[in-house]
């Protein structure tokens, strides 16, 4: 058996009103729509990002999106309205944490450490 990627999973309580929300924030529609309560949204280095509609599940996720620029990225969520949370800096790594409207936490991490995960 060879793992060749990964799929991060949120669960949402709708996936229409979620669509619209992580596409704001992720600056593009998604990129399949593979069954009708399914979204998902493929990045550069080869991961997925999928959105599930499963209410009960709702809110209890979490996720971890590397990008290039912190500060750029905080820019964007301030111009799309969204609220930032804590933002954390250390020898290795930056953040900051969002909530979606489910309540799901999505954090975005920028690599300072280069061997860091990207």
């Amino acid at each position: 058996m060879s793992i060749r990627n990964a799929l991060a999973s949120i669960a949402v309580s709708e996936i229409q009103s979620a669509s619209k929300w992580y596409e704001r924030i992720l600056g593009r529609p998604a990129d399949s729509l593979p069954m009708a309560e399914v979204a998902e949204w493929k990045f550069e280095r080869g991961g997925w990002l999928q959105l599930y509609e499963l209410p009960e599940r709702a809110g209890a996720g979490s996720v971890t999106l590397s990008v290039s620029d912190i500060d750029e990225q905080a820019e964007h969520l301030r111009q799309c309205g969204i609220e930032i949370g804590e933002r954390t800096s250390g020898v290795k790594v930056k953040t900051l944490m969002i909530a979606d409207p489910d309540g799901n936490h999505i954090g975005f991490a920028e690599a300072i450490d280069q061997n860091m995960a990207q």
